[in-house]
């Protein structure tokens, strides 16, 4: 595993937002583990998430794009921070794109905050966990509305591995509805594998109890 993504895995968790226990997440599970990217509120927490998500696009998808576009509201300070650090680590100037909730009438009008989105562009979508597809059943067309527009992948920040809607997981399907590839930073494969028994900020966050109870879990609703 890159050197990076064991660093990421130990800065959720220092970060208070990869947390082991038991949570009833939106669709009803009961799951051993729980991520809110909410609790990344500080200057110094941004500027470091978006040199992992940078370095995560760049490893997957390279920098030959033109638009990163975050949908609202957890997507726009993660396009932001995203962008920053592509032009800090890469030297690369990308623009940041992300949708409002509300069409505005006045000022600086319509869907879009940011850099418009124009025909020949070349988008990555940034969002911070994915488990149902739904923000992207809202985002794609947003952005095929804006003209000749080429997506070329998807970044999240975490793999659950679950299950979304059928029998594979929400990213796996994502790809295989919109027709362009979808990944995260790290999967749940490689937090267990980084932290199970090991000490990340002092503790053991992954004990046999808890490892237990993600195995249980992914018996149940894990992707084929």
């Amino acid at each position: 595993m890159e050197s990076y993504k064991q660093e990421f895995i130990d800065f959720m968790v220092e970060s208070n937002v990869l947390k082991f226990g038991e949570f009833t997440l939106k669709s009803g599970r009961k799951s051993p583990f729980f991520m809110n990217a909410g609790a990344y509120v500080t200057g110094t927490q941004l500027r470091k998430l978006g040199e992992y998500y940078a370095k995560a696009i760049h490893d997957n998808y390279g920098l030959d794009f033109d638009v990163l576009f975050g949908p609202a509201y957890k997507g726009i300070p993660l396009s932001v921070a995203t962008t920053m650090a592509i032009s800090e680590l890469y030297g690369k100037e990308i623009r940041y794109c992300s949708n409002r909730k509300e069409v505005k009438d006045h000022g600086d009008t319509g869907i879009l905050l940011g850099s418009k989105i124009q025909d020949g562009d070349r988008v990555v979508i940034i969002e911070d966990v994915t488990t149902s597809g739904k923000s992207i059943e809202e985002t794609f067309p947003i952005i095929q509305a804006q003209g000749n527009v080429e997506i070329k992948g998807l970044m999240v920040s975490l793999n659950r591995m679950e299950r979304g809607k059928g029998t594979k997981s929400a990213l796996e399907e994502i790809q295989e509805t919109y027709g362009f590839p979808a990944n995260a930073i790290v999967t749940m494969k490689e937090v267990v594998e980084h932290l199970y028994n090991k000490e990340s900020g002092g503790r053991i966050v992954i004990d046999d109890t808890i490892k237990a109870a993600i195995d249980a879990y992914y018996e149940q609703y894990g992707a084929c």
